[in-house]
């Protein structure tokens, strides 16, 4: 039985048109008639979109931004209605879309969350019945009769998702609202809404946060520019949105993330004594790919032209994660050419990052080719020409291990552990000193 049901759904919004034109923009008479008779434009934000779940089922919305997924999640909360097509519900729905969004900061933590329950259906006794449970969620006991006005941006966003995640509903849709609070909460709310999905509530859930979707959603529908592109596995639907597997859209770049190469001239990074031509990243095997596994090996791959011999030249690479944080650099301080002046010709130089070093996320790669000796002295630099990301593994055999909560950090190297055991009873009279010889 289907819990939820978009049948050929289609939305579209009429979009103002600028009509000025450098023809015209002298014409007071003709700009006047322009605004008192502005032209629309038609924009589809959705075409034919075909999408059942499951009673019981968690089922993941992913795609790029201006793909359609908050349209889709809208339709269904029924905040706009479909231009073509039904939608169908089946349950008591409630809708987790922008979390604390009907508060009154005047009114304290404790009548918001009586307010809040109100506006989301639970019914006076429900909310006293569940009242001690939300606060404690919330960790806000000890403001909870304050005005909301005067709570930090993160009690606020715990206490809306403590009120929402208590609603027991049917039908439960949730859209990047797992971005809220420090990791500890995250945890918690991805705890609370695994509980919610182990005792049957259908879930939708919309996210850029591809390692949460895969953690939570049993099927994943992958949007691109308004249609549903790819559904399947989370797994295998995840990995074609990584690697590109489903055709690109008409007139997107040739040019993944992956790669970029240069022509030799005036146009290619450098200067008279060094260039580069090309820049990729690669697997061990030898496949060009933007997505790693956070266990296996990253390659980058430079390949450059020395125009000037005599010079000692050291490529050296710079990794830059998602929040702009320079995070490490690495250069080529252990060949064959250091302290040696190269010869003019061609070189390809690649540096291998281990695998289970770097953390999950997003990454990009600036190049350099520079001297170090006699002077620094850079001779050919490119910001980010190529970016990745590093996919976590649950699998168990990651530095992970079996913690399925937010793994903060910039890198997560696997280390080694030495552990020592006694008998706690023999342990008793031993000191601190006799345990470590020991």
């Amino acid at each position: 039985m289907y819990d939820l049901e978009i049948n050929h759904v289609s939305k579209r919004y009429r979009v103002r048109a600028d009509r000025s034109t450098a023809r015209d923009s002298g014409n007071v008479l003709t700009r006047t008639l322009q605004r008192l008779r502005p032209r629309s434009e038609e924009f589809w934000a959705l075409r034919d979109v075909d999408i059942k779940v499951n009673r019981g089922e968690a089922l993941g919305i992913i795609g790029h931004n201006g793909a359609g997924k908050s349209t889709i999640l809208k339709l269904i909360a029924n905040i706009t209605v479909p231009t073509e097509g039904e939608i169908r519900i089946n349950g008591r729905l409630s809708a987790l879309i922008e979390v604390g969004s009907g508060f009154h900061p005047e009114l304290s933590g404790r009548e918001n969350v009586y307010l809040s329950g109100s506006i989301m259906g639970m019914r006076r006794r429900e909310i006293d019945a569940k009242l001690d449970s939300i606060v404690d969620f919330a960790g806000v006991r000890q403001f909870i009769d304050t005005p909301v006005k005067r709570y930090s941006s993160g009690m606020y966003v715990r206490l809306g998702f403590a009120i929402a995640a208590h609603l027991d509903p049917e039908i439960l849709l949730l859209d990047e609202v797992l971005a809220v609070g420090d990791a500890a909460f995250q945890a918690k709310c991805m705890q609370r809404i695994k509980e919610l999905e182990e005792n049957g509530t259908t879930i939708v859930f919309i996210s850029h946060d591809l390692t949460a979707v895969e953690r939570l959603c049993q099927r994943v529908v992958l949007m691109r520019h308004g249609r549903v592109a790819a559904e399947g596995r989370s797994r295998d639907v995840i990995r074609d949105y990584h690697q590109g597997a489903v055709a690109p859209s008409k007139g997107a770049a040739l040019l993944t993330s992956a790669s970029r190469r240069w022509p030799a001239g005036e146009e290619a990074p450098g200067n008279e004594i060094a260039q580069l031509r090309s820049v990729r990243l690669r697997t061990p095997e030898g496949q060009t790919t933007s997505t790693f596994d956070i266990r296996r090996p990253i390659g980058i791959e430079v390949e450059y032209d020395v125009l000037d011999a005599g010079h000692v030249l050291i490529p050296n690479y710079h990794f830059v994660n998602q929040d702009g944080l320079h995070v490490f650099s690495v250069q080529d301080a252990e060949s064959e050419w250091r302290r040696r002046p190269r010869p003019a010709g061609r070189y390809v130089s690649t540096a291998w990052i281990p695998g289970n070093f770097m953390a999950a996320g997003n990454f990009s790669v600036d190049i350099a080719v520079s001297s170090h000796v006699p002077l620094v002295r850079v001779h050919a630099l490119v910001q980010g020409p190529v970016s990745f990301e590093v996919v976590d593994s649950f699998d168990g055999d990651s530095a992970r291990g079996d913690y399925m909560g937010d793994y903060p950090g910039v890198v997560r190297p696997v280390v080694d552990w030495t552990t020592k055991y006694s008998p706690i009873i023999a342990a008793e009279s031993l000191s601190l000193d006799e345990l470590a010889a020991s």
